[in-house]
């Protein structure tokens, strides 16, 4: 995209994180924004923050409480933005949860949870507002469209103890690369991206918290492995060098170049080449922990030790 001012920008998870970054980048670039999160505290806070920043470019925000895996709900929210501001410009699938632990030790609720956010809200989104940015850019042949889905790095990786957080993300990645090549074929004027961050401080960790009591497994304790995933991620996550607002960043300089991957952490991509290197060769999946075994040894220590 190369102009920004007077458009329109749907961001999910907009009240925190890369959602509230990319929202006050949108606002700064002259675009109405439209915020949906499902956590509506934080939604009123974020949305009065950009509407102010809206209003020193003449636009406006319209806040949505959103639960992205709901189709009928993604389905209002674009009746919504239509009715407001007409067809959007940029859409950015972005909400997402994590869980970690042993994969055969997810219950159904786990399942059924994770990919509800991660990967049906990323279809939702794509369904519901592709073709009206289609039908925008049939009818005006000066319209631009970008669509950007948050996966991660663990769409292109398998780490260990991650499982159904890995399954989602490697599906939006599939899920993305198709949208891009199905675009190419209708239309110049829509573009795609997917979004890879490795370990930057969000609040990811802690998405347990919006959590819908009909997916929590009630009066079941989180076992071993999930308790030590979660220790894990809230350290990495916590540790992480890169920020929200730059990864933000990156997403609209992706958007202003038309390119498709976007990387937080490009030094990552090392270890895509080694998993990619066992696929070509037929080799056995290379130990995650070969760079720095201690940290393995200690993971497989914990959940070997015996109550």
């Amino acid at each position: 995209m190369k102009n920004y001012q007077g458009g329109t920008a749907v961001i999910t998870g907009a009240a925190s994180g890369f959602g509230l970054e990319a929202s006050r980048i949108a606002a700064k670039r002259g675009m109405n924004v439209v915020m949906a999160d499902v956590q509506q505290d934080a939604l009123d806070v974020a949305a009065a923050e950009i509407a102010g920043m809206a209003a020193l470019t003449g636009n406006q925000v319209l806040a949505y409480r959103l639960d992205i895996s709901k189709s009928d709900e993604v389905e209002a929210l674009a009746a919504a933005t239509m009715a407001r501001f007409g067809a959007p410009n940029f859409v950015f699938n972005n909400a997402g949860v994590g869980a970690g632990g042993l994969i055969w030790e997810h219950t159904l609720k786990d399942w059924e949870w994770v990919i509800g956010v991660n990967l049906m809200g990323v279809a939702h989104g794509v369904r519901v507002f592709t073709p009206l940015m289609l039908a925008a850019a049939q009818a005006n042949p000066a319209y631009e469209g970008h669509i950007v889905n948050t996966a991660s790095m663990a769409g292109l990786l398998n780490a260990p103890n991650m499982g159904v957080y890995n399954v989602t993300k490697h599906a939006v990645v599939s899920l993305s690369e198709t949208l891009y090549q199905d675009l190419a074929l209708v239309t110049d004027q829509i573009h795609a991206s997917v979004l890879c961050p490795y370990f930057v401080p969000t609040g990811i960790t802690q998405s347990h918290r919006n959590r819908p009591s009909d997916l929590r497994d009630q009066g079941v304790k989180p076992t071993r492995s999930q308790l030590i995933g979660q220790a894990m991620s809230d350290k990495a996550v916590g540790s992480g060098k890169r920020t929200a607002a730059e990864v933000a960043q990156y997403v609209f300089d992706a958007m202003d170049e038309r390119r498709f991957y976007v990387y937080s952490h490009p030094k990552a991509l090392g270890s895509v080449q080694t998993r990619l290197d066992d696929v070509m060769l037929g080799r056995n999946p290379t130990d995650p922990f070969s760079h720095k075994p201690e940290l393995g040894a200690e993971l497989r220590a914990a959940l070997r030790a015996v109550d």
